[in-house]
């Protein structure tokens, strides 16, 4: 499915700058920040919003601090590539809180990506042997783990015109 990017002018393009950076910046920061007064900027979020290109405002949350010390990265196989399986595997891997980002990938075995966090080798055992590999079509799963981050970001380019 190839979806027509919508056309955002200078304007648009750093609000959406400056809200991926800090989503709790507030209306009056935000619109001085972007050159606008109050008002506008207020529409032209709401507008973003609206138009889908906003999907979600969060708080980045620490996850050691919650003493969540372990990262997985998780190669998923399943053993037939029919919609309902796939469907199936997706339900059940969306309430898994352990999993903080699950993709459909293409060009190696696996058919799934999981990102999960976790406790510890202790309670990603439980996750992986309790949880992960008893949902229906599961057939392989290959992990490895995170020694250190070199790159986190939330924000992605926005496009210039």
């Amino acid at each position: 499915m190839n979806i027509q990017p919508l056309l955002l002018d200078r304007l648009d393009r750093r609000i959406l700058q400056v809200l991926q950076a800090n989503a709790g910046v507030s209306n009056l920061e935000l619109a001085e920040q972007v050159g606008l007064s109050p008002t506008p900027c207020a529409r032209r979020v709401k507008r973003l919003m609206s138009e889908g290109i906003i999907t979600h405002q969060v708080a980045m949350v620490d996850p050691k601090k919650l003493g969540l010390n372990l990262t997985a990265h998780v190669s998923v196989t399943m053993d037939r590539h029919t919609p309902d399986r796939f469907e199936t595997f997706e339900e059940a891997v969306s309430s898994l809180p352990e999993v903080v980002d699950c993709c459909v990938v293409t060009g190696q075995s696996a058919d799934y990506l999981l990102k999960a966090v976790v406790r510890d080798m202790a309670h990603y055992e439980q996750f992986l042997l309790g949880k992960l590999t008893r949902i229906d079509g599961v057939t392989g799963v290959h992990s490895s783990f995170e020694l250190r981050r070199v790159v986190t970001r939330t924000a992605i380019s926005v496009p210039d015109d």
